[in-house]
């Protein structure tokens, strides 16, 4: 007979699932206002800023307002302004470029910066653990823990130590249960928690319904002669038909590299249309080979 291996639990002020930017911004601002405050983090991937892949253009209100002095920090990431901005719509083997006064105002990217998520999420990281933040990395949290009121009172972390038919193995470990006042759910888009609570709580319940996209991600170093940072560009057309929703982005950053992708929304209408094979045909297009 199995021995019945009972969880610890563990208590905090604050429980936050998920090292993402929210998640860490919610933990350094909680720790600005009371540094006393017990402060949490569980993150599924190994290290901080491992599942964000993304680059991205960064405009940086939210951070002016969380650490006015960042661009003093040791370590800040945010090198890289947005110098020059483009949008190209594409034909299969031509384009035309869409003046910049005609864009909505949020295609105008001047004054923002360059940057990697991934590195983002690091620096944010330490600066959480700095303030006394405890994060715990390769911790998935697996569960969430209700009182006897229905209310969150927690998460627990997965159990380490099963095989693939989720047998306990002789390494079996339980996970642990991290109880808190308030617990934070920062997993990003369509985590699993996140869909358990709008269900359980209708929180969708008279809202308009989320829009899903998928997007794939490149990082290419180029020559030196074809890079020309601080150059953003976006672009919309080929190779998708006039019925799906999609587009481009291509960031020019620092180190000769270039952050590339693709966005297909996920209401297309093939039932054919790979968003791979997509951004494959896109990568083509003489306008952006030359990249």
């Amino acid at each position: 007979m199995d021995t019945i291996q009972q969880r610890e639990s563990m208590e905090y002020d604050v429980v936050i699932v998920g090292a993402g930017p929210s998640g860490l911004s919610t933990a350094i601002k909680l720790k600005q206002i009371n540094p006393e405050i017990n402060v949490c983090i569980v993150e599924k991937a190994s290290e901080v800023g491992a599942h964000i892949l993304s680059g991205n253009v960064f405009e940086t209100r939210a951070l002016d307002e969380l650490l006015p002095d960042w661009k003093t920090l040791d370590g800040c990431p945010l090198k890289t302004k947005v110098t020059k901005e483009k949008f190209l719509f594409l034909f299969e083997k031509s384009h035309f470029t869409v003046p910049s006064f005609l864009l909505p105002p949020v295609q105008h990217n001047k004054g923002n910066y360059i940057a990697s998520l991934a590195n983002m999420c690091r620096w944010l990281g330490q600066i959480a653990e700095n303030l006394g933040v405890e994060i715990y990395p390769g911790f998935a949290a697996s569960e969430i823990l209700y009182d006897e009121d229905g209310k969150v009172r927690g998460v627990a972390t997965n159990d380490m130590g099963l095989d693939v038919n989720s047998e306990k193995k002789d390494s079996y470990e339980p996970g642990i249960e991290l109880h808190a006042k308030t617990t934070v759910f920062a997993e990003g888009c369509r985590g699993h928690l996140g869909k358990q609570l709008i269900e359980k709580f209708e929180l969708a319940k008279n809202s308009d319904p989320q829009q899903y996209g998928i997007g794939l991600k490149e990082i290419w170093e180029v020559p030196e002669e074809n890079h020309d940072e601080g150059l953003v560009f976006h672009s919309t057309g080929w190779p998708l038909d006039n019925k799906t929703y999609g587009g481009s982005f291509v960031y020019h950053a620092e180190n000769n590299q270039i952050f590339l992708g693709y966005v297909v929304g996920l209401d297309y209408k093939n039932p054919y249309l790979s968003p791979f094979e997509e951004f494959q045909r896109f990568k083509t297009h003489p306008a952006i080979k030359k990249c």
